[in-house]
């Protein structure tokens, strides 16, 4: 019913994106970049290197992914997979309830290899008031993190029982302490970070938290829930991103090229790359080629491959911290210390993280076709 709402309308939607696309080439060219892309990443002075090879990597990884969705296809008994089964738990029937206070000790004990300075700060963070936990009257939905640069920050939560609940815990305390770091290390001019770093203290934080999670959980259904839910931030996070991502450079690319975006052409270059992240298991429905009508990051130009990055950067964060000990932790905190004193590429590689390689990417897409392996053997 959605899709076919926006169905409707479709022409005025690609006009409305075809006009935005239009606009990025224009500023881009007044502006002497050689695209929209390189225009767009030069604020943050990332190489286009660093999205193409996104790009190309997860193109490697897409084989597991269609391996994941092929098990996904299996463990739910179906005869034909649609897009919208893709949402649907494969262990429907296990769920975890977790209080609050199981919560913030769960966040404690997963996020013990950064160190007990790490873990003070977190702690004060949960015993000083800096978090609104619960839904309240007139309080906004979601959660975030906030504050000034002379105060601590403050988290806004609205916390449920649920193991999603306390992932975001573990993600918004990630923010918080990154900025607490930065905020102590850094003048108040270098203070705030850039974009491009700000999911990878939170997401490594869920990161630590999980791999903690399916190091102690005994419970073989139990351990499917999580290594599933884990499956489904890769997938979310990584491949829907970059999908998105390629999406926008293919998009760019016709306009600068001098063609026109219309409701036909852009349906199905988004078919298309959904034909080839997804694979020959998944029936592509007609309505889900006019997605694209309905994402708002894509009047925003060259935003989403961020997600992508950082959840790359964080798992490969997380991978050297509990590989290596004390010295990635140690680097790791120099890089929560950072602010924006260097460009996020350089925080990253001084940390130990190179985004212009393809190896943060490939790690983590590894760690991807090791959870599949884990998961088809639960599930045989």
């Amino acid at each position: 019913t959605l899709y076919h709402t926006y169905q409707k309308q479709t022409n005025t939607w690609a006009a409305t994106l075809n006009s935005s696309v239009k606009s990025d080439v224009f500023f881009a060219k007044a502006r002497h970049y050689s695209s929209a892309l390189e225009a767009s990443l030069d604020d943050d002075r990332v190489p286009l290197r660093v999205y193409d090879s996104l790009i190309e990597t997860v193109h490697e990884f897409l084989p597991q992914m269609h391996r994941y969705i092929q098990l996904r296809k299996k463990a739910l008994k179906l005869d034909e997979l649609h897009m919208y089964d893709i949402y649907v738990p494969i262990v429907p029937e296990t769920t975890m309830t977790i209080t609050y206070e199981e919560a913030k000790n769960m966040v404690i004990e997963g996020l013990r290899p950064l160190g007990q300075d790490y873990i003070n700060l977190l702690q004060e963070g949960f015993t000083k008031s800096w978090i609104d936990v619960y839904e309240n009257e007139g309080k906004t939905s979601g959660a975030y993190s906030w504050g000034t640069y002379r105060s601590h920050p403050y988290v806004l939560l609205n916390h449920q029982d649920t193991l999603d609940a306390m992932f975001t815990l573990a993600h918004e305390m990630g923010h918080s302490l990154h900025t607490y770091f930065s905020n102590r290390s850094q003048p108040h001019l270098y203070a705030g970070y850039k974009i491009f770093v700000a999911e990878v203290a939170s997401t490594l934080n869920e990161a630590l938290v999980m791999e903690h999670l399916l190091e102690t959980t005994k419970d073989a259904k139990l351990l499917a829930y999580l290594i599933n839910h884990y499956l489904e931030q890769f997938r979310g996070t990584i491949f829907r991103q970059t999908m998105f991502a390629e999406f926008e450079k293919k998009i760019h690319l016709v306009v600068e090229e001098g063609g026109a975006l219309t409701a036909e052409a852009l349906s199905q270059i988004y078919r298309d790359l959904n034909a080839k992240y997804y694979g020959s298991e998944v029936v592509l429905d007609p309505e889900i080629e006019l997605e694209w009508a309905r994402i708002p990051h894509f009047y925003n130009a060259f935003y989403v491959y961020k997600y992508a990055t950082g959840f790359s950067a964080a798992t490969a964060f997380a991978r050297s911290i509990l590989d290596e000990g004390e010295p990635a932790v140690n680097r790791y905190l120099e890089f929560l210390s950072g602010g924006s004193s260097d460009y996020p590429i350089e925080l990253l590689r001084k940390a130990g993280v190179d985004m212009e390689t393809p190896v943060p990417v490939r790690n983590a897409l590894q760690v991807f076709a090791e959870l599949v392996d884990r998961l088809e053997k639960l599930l045989v």
